[in-house]
């Protein structure tokens, strides 16, 4: 930084207002505060390919190796001492690598670098497979494990800090951002879902189940007829959340169906929220998973307040029960 050429201040010299020096040391708290220059950036060391023709790259298998078998060889339990915490953050460095266009699958980067899907994902805020396609630098840790953000940004990283919030790890800073890091750890079922772009939540806390998806005894007219959702009864006014992240694409009133809402997801998948006594969004609106988008109901062709929750697939009304979690 270039720096204006300054006089020397001889104390005693006559003629120094004292308000410029109000104003001086005003200039010097404001500077103290504001940083008025670009932050600098950690670098890591870069890969450009991945194969041993990379003097980087050989680098990086060699760490993964030696951090493989350091962490075999550790007990991580919750009385892990802080020697086995410094060993484990010891055995953790962290690599950058750009894909060339067209490189971009996830599942053989991932074999590639000997490390799980899971934690190039979670590392990267890569929320589900799909988006690697659209992804640019990428940083390759050499320990497998989750990394757990700090400040959720996704549905997948916002499940993983519910879930994994008590797990015991070790709070890492990577650039700018800081992860809870659990070394071994991988994706549960329902996390694994999810970042498989299947997965979706309960549209309410509490419910009862009164009809399955399928053929059932229609509860008005008595006959037999495919039912394609599920009923889950709850108290009139009771609150219902988005199953998944997407956009709302109808909301409307309907003979059957009442009020409703349907919000369209990823993978042509589609969800449909029926006989609500109120409704919380609008048109275009993009939601995340769990925000409030109505109220139950029971309006339309219904016998008491529940919602029918629908998922379709491609316009294939599928069994939601196949894929929603408590959580």
């Amino acid at each position: 930084m270039t720096q204006g050429i300054r006089r020397p201040f001889k104390a005693g010299v006559k003629g120094v207002n004292s308000a410029w020096l109000i104003v001086i040391a005003f200039i010097f708290l404001l500077f103290s505060r504001v940083r008025l220059w670009p932050q600098v950036v950690p670098t890591f060391p870069r890969i450009t390919r991945l194969d041993n023709s990379d003097t980087m790259f050989k680098q990086y298998t060699s760490d993964v190796a030696w951090a493989r078998g350091r962490l075999f060889n550790l007990q991580w339990t919750a009385e892990t001492t802080a020697n086995t915490l410094q060993t484990i953050t010891e055995a953790l460095t962290i690599y950058a690598y750009k894909p060339p266009a067209g490189d971009v699958d996830l599942l053989n980067l991932a074999a590639r670098c000997n490390v799980p899907i899971s934690t190039l994902a979670t590392l990267n805020h890569i929320a589900h497979a799909g988006l690697l396609q659209n992804a640019g630098t990428l940083l390759l840790p050499s320990a497998p494990g989750l990394f757990v953000a700090e400040h959720p940004s996704s549905d997948l990283e916002q499940l993983l800090a519910s879930i994994r919030a008590n797990e015991r790890g070790i709070m890492i800073t990577v650039g700018s951002e800081r992860f809870l890091f659990i070394p071994g750890a991988d994706f549960t079922a329902t996390e694994r879902a999810f970042f498989y772009n299947s997965g979706f939540r309960y549209p309410l806390r509490t419910f009862r189940l009164t009809s399955s998806f399928g053929r059932r005894v229609d509860p008005i007219s008595g006959n037999m007829s495919s039912h394609s959702g599920l009923d889950l009864a709850a108290p009139l006014g009771t609150e219902v959340y988005a199953a998944r992240e997407g956009v709302v694409s109808e909301v409307g009133s309907d003979a059957v169906y009442g009020n409703y809402i349907i919000i369209r997801h990823d993978d042509n998948w589609v969800s449909l929220y029926g006989h609500l006594s109120k409704i919380e969004t609008v048109v275009r609106a993009r939601v995340a998973s769990g925000t409030l988008i109505g109220r139950v109901g029971s309006t339309g062709r219904s016998t008491g307040p529940h919602l029918h929750f629908e998922l379709r697939q491609n316009g294939t009304a599928q069994d939601p029960t196949k894929y929603l979690f408590q959580n």
